[in-house]
């Protein structure tokens, strides 16, 4: 007979973000103690470190912090939605972006080496992924910097944590219509800041796929050159924030928006859980 209750599957689920059969194993094991159990789910855990790395994450959550005009954004990725929006992970991955912060780490490298109570950030996540025997990985680390960074967290479904998040440097102090920026960010994903931003061979690339598509369509060949233009600058306002109608008012462009502001935009970032 198990000498333990369900409370106490429930409670070492809650404690450990482990499934509820390594729970009951790991109960059984340590005879009913939750803490024993807790030791025998990191035990296998790290045994199974190997066997994990090739599995894939596509589930996790994105987390931003703002300190001293610096904003950082951090994905920490998993397995399943079950651990992704396990209180653990999500303690795990604030933990893991306090330390980003604290140490002005700016890129996945640096990050993963940041001190977190003692242990590299890398050491850190790898003990608490034995303990949720799931892979677990610090996927993208990215940082802006300005006068002021607005941050903003979007929850695509309210049973997981944010899964998509936006910083947004700026000068300025019009903070309200920056934040509504970042809002816009978040549901209209542009690629780039300006134009200039975007790499020539993709928009070479662009201008030959629209001059084809339309010639394909039997566009007179003396129209060709407008019908091109007129295609790539759709797909720069596809694209470009500055160029983007403005999502709470699609007669004015973001440019225009900042311009009435008096804001101005420098960099922004945007990461969307498996992207």
């Amino acid at each position: 007979m198990a000498n333990y209750t369900a409370a106490d599957v429930k409670a070492l689920r809650e404690k450990s973000g482990a499934g509820m059969m390594d729970c009951k194993s790991a109960l059984d094991e340590a005879e009913g103690n939750v803490e024993k159990a807790m030791e025998v789910l990191r035990l296998k855990g790290l045994k199974g470190v190997t066997k994990r790395e090739g599995r894939t994450t596509s589930n996790g959550l994105i987390v931003a912090r703002v300190s001293g005009g610096t904003g950082y954004l951090i994905e920490l990725a998993c397995e399943t939605d079950f651990v992704a929006k396990a209180e653990k992970f999500i303690a795990l991955a604030d933990s893991v972006a306090d330390a980003i912060a604290a140490a002005g780490a700016t890129d996945l490298a640096s990050a993963l080496t940041a001190n977190l109570n003692g242990k590299t950030v890398q050491d850190a996540i790898n003990d608490e992924a034995a303990i949720m025997g799931e892979k677990v990985e610090l996927r993208k680390v990215a940082a802006v910097k300005d006068a002021a960074v607005d941050a903003y967290l979007h929850r695509t479904s309210k049973d997981l944590p944010p899964q998509v998040g936006v910083l947004v440097a700026y000068s300025g102090s019009d903070a309200d219509t920056a934040h509504d920026v970042a809002v816009h960010i978040a549901a209209f994903s542009p690629t780039a800041l300006t134009r200039d931003d975007i790499a020539a061979e993709t928009v070479e690339t662009e201008r030959r796929i629209a001059g084809e598509t339309a010639r394909n369509e039997g566009k007179p060949e003396a129209a060709l050159e407008k019908i091109v233009e007129g295609r790539v600058t759709g797909f720069f306002k596809e694209n470009v924030l500055l160029e983007q109608d403005f999502a709470k008012d699609n007669k004015k462009s973001v440019a225009k928006v900042l311009d009435e502001a008096g804001l101005k935009v420098s960099a922004f970032l945007r990461f969307r859980v498996g992207a």
